[in-house]
């Protein structure tokens, strides 16, 4: 009998597994913020080929909050830092 679970879960515990966190810090708000697949959410917004800042923004924060809690209150600082990491890496 297999267990067929969606994702990749901890045999031991049914945690999400050390290795398949990917945890980058960037600054939101002058604070340093970790952002859980960070560099995966970079390039698949760029795999899109937006070309409209508004448009980017939005997905960028689109894709974070399925790997990270971003407070309501603090979402533009997010998206700030997020628009500044994806201009940083844009090749």
């Amino acid at each position: 009998m297999t267990n067929e679970k969606e994702g990749d879960y901890c045999t031991i515990c049914g945690g999400v597994r050390p290795d398949a966190i990917k945890i980058k810090t960037v600054l939101v708000d002058g604070k340093e913020t970790g952002i859980n697949q960070l560099e995966f959410i970079v390039a698949g917004v760029r795999d899109l080929h937006l070309e409209n800042d508004a448009a980017i923004r939005d997905e960028l924060l689109k894709w974070a909050s399925e790997f990270n809690y971003i407070p309501t209150k603090k979402k533009a600082a997010y998206g700030d830092a997020l628009m500044q990491e994806y201009k940083g890496t844009q090749e």
